[in-house]
């Protein structure tokens, strides 16, 4: 089965917070995951508003096992051995010029040692391994294009408003009705 998908057409099963088990409807799941926030960074971070509009095409961008790199803004798919197959700058395609530019001839990505022997998250990378983190990876990209339009320097900062808005959006006080 290819790591890609497109929404529309998926669904899967799987637990629940309080493991019950569900049928997620990844096309309706991944854009209110991705709208709670994208909507947290413009109301509490000041983000610029155009992080809410999505376009069905947008969606394209999410396949699973991604890996943001935080000091650079790429986003790059991995082969087994650590050979980047694909990446992006934020939502910008690579050409294969900087891909060789960015990886060397070898096309290895610096931290791919670290991410294979533990997995565990890193203050250099984040990976997107399950399709409730898909929407995140998403609005990673759109941050590092949010970033770069504006001129902004782009490194790992960015990352602190992303963990402050899934925080904010999986804590469970966000469950609270407002009066």
């Amino acid at each position: 089965m290819s790591d890609y998908f497109s929404l529309s057409d998926c669904d899967v099963i799987g637990f629940d917070l309080d493991h019950t088990l569900c049928r997620y409807h990844l096309k309706e799941t991944s854009r209110l995951i991705y709208e709670s926030f994208a909507r947290y960074l413009v109301d509490h971070k000041g983000y610029d508003p155009d992080l809410l509009l999505l376009t069905p095409a947008t969606w394209d961008f999410c396949f699973k096992g991604l890996v943001v790199d935080l000091e650079d803004g790429n986003l790059v798919k991995l082969a087994a051995d650590g050979t980047v197959l694909r990446a992006t700058h934020g939502t910008r395609d690579l050409t294969e010029a900087e891909i060789l530019q960015h990886y060397g001839p070898r096309r290895q990505w610096k931290h791919f040692h670290s991410l294979n022997t533990s997995f565990t998250r890193s203050a250099h990378y984040y990976f997107y391994d399950n399709y409730f983190d898909l929407p995140g990876a998403l609005l990673c990209g759109r941050v590092v294009d949010m970033l770069n339009k504006r001129g902004e320097e782009v490194n790992a900062e960015f990352w602190k408003d992303m963990v402050a808005a899934i925080d904010h959006n999986y804590n469970t006080s966000a469950f609270k009705g407002e009066p």
